[in-house]
């Protein structure tokens, strides 16, 4: 295994963005596997899930939502903590950005260090950073477990099913529709990135969403899903991936070999099924060494750094 460029940094290519309609109030924008952004426009006010890393990338959301409709961005929901996923929200300027509770308490415990770490993991996807403003992005309210918001008549169900891709982790279904915003919990031809993973708990949390019963999915990264066909491919994948992960490193973990040893069987095992998709090459070390973490001993996600970042894949990829 040769040396690689850290992270994403020799990602420099513009994808070709997509914005698709899903069901009568619900919109995806997606980008060939970038982050996406999913958009619910109701009878009196549009929301927006998941806001793009800064507020020019947000600006691009904006103008595709005004191509649709002239109504209100009157909330920003996140779907998890994520730089990439909230800095691009003051574009918006909404009256209230809503999360769970569990993902405030992850902004209050890691925002700071999580924003420094991925904006040195992804330069193209933080294009414009000065842009974002100082601090970070506080939501304005926050729930446990769920919350129903009504756009006119328009049925909004906020939901967190189970922990996954962090412990905060929150979808937004649309019941009238069938149509479903997972964020990260779901991935399709897109390596999940599992960082700050729950692998024990992920499976589960994507079969209480097959449980919902989904006619749409917008995936967190990858393209939309649509019919039930596509919505069981895409929870399938992303299942598969984090099981399969997991049990590698699971194994490697109790025959007592080292974290770089379990890192490069685990590559192995999963380059040939799952290497061709999105970031598998910037995911995987991060993942395994979360994996691995998990494994032994620390049941909740530790804080990745800037320096953390370089110094474990130096360990991983040198």
């Amino acid at each position: 295994m040769s040396s690689k460029a850290f992270a994403s940094q020799a990602d420099l290519e513009d994808k070709q963005v997509s914005f698709t309609q899903l069901s009568e109030h619900a919109w995806a924008y997606t980008a060939e596997g970038d982050p996406n952004t999913g958009i619910v426009i109701g009878d009196d006010a549009v929301m927006v899930i998941d806001t793009q890393a800064t507020p020019v990338m947000a600006a691009d959301v904006i103008r595709r939502i005004r191509e649709v409709t002239d109504k209100p961005i009157k909330y920003v929901t996140l779907s998890h903590y994520h730089a990439v996923r909230v800095l691009g929200a003051s574009a918006y300027q909404p009256q209230h950005i809503i999360a769970s509770q569990d993902t405030y308490d992850l902004i209050v415990e890691r925002g700071e260090a999580d924003k420094a770490s991925e904006i040195g993991r992804f330069p193209r996807l933080f294009r414009n950073v000065e842009s974002v403003p100082p601090g970070l992005t506080w939501p304005t309210i926050t729930f446990k477990g769920k919350m129903t918001l009504w756009m006119g008549k328009l049925e909004v169900k906020l939901l967190q099913l189970g922990r996954g891709h962090t412990k905060g982790d929150t979808v937004v279904w649309l019941p009238g529709e069938r149509t479903l915003f997972s964020g990260d919990l779901v991935e399709f031809d897109a390596t999940p990135y599992a960082g700050d993973a729950y692998f024990q708990d992920w499976p589960q949390t994507l079969d209480n969403i097959a449980a919902l019963k989904p006619l749409a999915l917008v995936p967190g990264r990858g393209a939309a899903l649509k019919g039930e066909a596509q919505v069981a491919q895409g929870l399938a994948g992303t299942r598969a991936f984090v099981s399969e992960l997991f049990a590698s490193v699971k194994a490697g973990a109790q025959a007592g070999q080292d974290l770089k040893s379990v890192y490069r069987a685990t590559y192995e095992r999963l380059k040939p099924k799952y290497g061709q998709w999105v970031i598998f090459d910037h995911c995987m070390p991060f993942d395994v060494t979360r994996a691995y973490d998990e494994a032994t001993q620390y049941a909740d996600p530790r804080v990745w750094t800037a320096q953390r970042d370089i110094d474990m894949w130096k360990a991983l990829e040198s």
